[in-house]
């Protein structure tokens, strides 16, 4: 049993549970994203909370109410020049929950935009050099990832799904690589024992991702024309191991 809960149960306190934290600004994307993560971390309502940042600043207490916090992916790129004014809070709050989990306050994991953000606050570089086509993608494992608490649940190769366009250049100070690919070397690393980043998606099934393409067919990710060879190259993928990490992360930061 962990010891968070033992010390719960022992004192009769509820334990803590984790919270999503949204950034993208579409709705239906949204709350088919939070269903994906609670489906994979295998944590219902009451223990995978939600909190949309797009529309509201991230409570003064969200470090205290929460054991940790699962960052989902959006459509805003870190290496954007003209950022509007939301785009610069939710980031700011995110900087909030990364240094803390950093300095390992909490646990964080970091997907998609999310791993962009965290490496520009670390010092690292982003690029729009390295973006990513719309499907799965071959993630291998580094030997730090094969040793890592979290990441050795998963195979040495899988496929994930990704859908990007920039990519962290290097790696951030004091980071530990822990995936890598041919595309874009850093997948996943990190830093501490309680801060995590995925340049992949860990969470979606390929009819979640096939969701996710027809709400952004025409952002930029893949040409609309080829929509039913990209969907068709989706949904017939193997995308189960991702999911995996996602289980991990529940059972070592959430309170059963």
């Amino acid at each position: 049993m962990p010891l968070q809960t033992a010390t719960h149960r022992l004192f009769g306190m509820e334990p803590r549970p984790l919270l999503y934290l949204c950034v993208r600004p579409q709705r239906d994307a949204a709350d088919g994203e939070y269903a994906s993560f609670r489906t994979a971390t295998g944590l219902d309502e009451q223990r995978l909370h939600a909190w949309d940042l797009v529309s509201a600043p991230l409570p003064a207490d969200a470090l205290d109410r929460y054991a940790g916090f699962i960052v989902g992916g959006s459509p805003f790129n870190a290496t954007e020049t003209h950022k509007s004014d939301v785009q610069r809070r939710l980031e700011a709050d995110l900087e909030r929950v990364a240094t803390a989990a950093a300095a390992s306050h909490t646990a964080a994991l970091f997907t998609c935009y999310g791993i962009g953000v965290v490496t520009r606050m670390l010092g690292g570089r982003v690029s729009r050099d390295l973006p990513e086509d719309t499907g799965p993608a071959t993630v291998a494992l580094t030997a730090e990832g094969r040793a890592d608490p979290l990441f050795r649940v998963l195979p040495d190769r899988f496929d994930a799904f990704t859908a990007h366009k920039e990519g962290s250049a290097d790696l951030p100070s004091g980071a530990v690589l822990l995936a890598t690919n041919d595309a874009c070397p850093v997948q996943a690393y990190r830093v501490g024992e309680h801060l995590y980043a995925t340049q992949f998606h860990p969470e979606p099934t390929p009819r979640d991702f096939t969701a996710r393409m027809t709400i952004y067919r025409d952002a930029g990710y893949f040409d609309p024309a080829e929509f039913d060879l990209v969907a068709e190259r989706v949904l017939t993928a193997s995308v189960d191991a991702p999911a995996g990490l996602l289980r991990s992360f529940a059972t070592a930061f959430a309170a059963a």
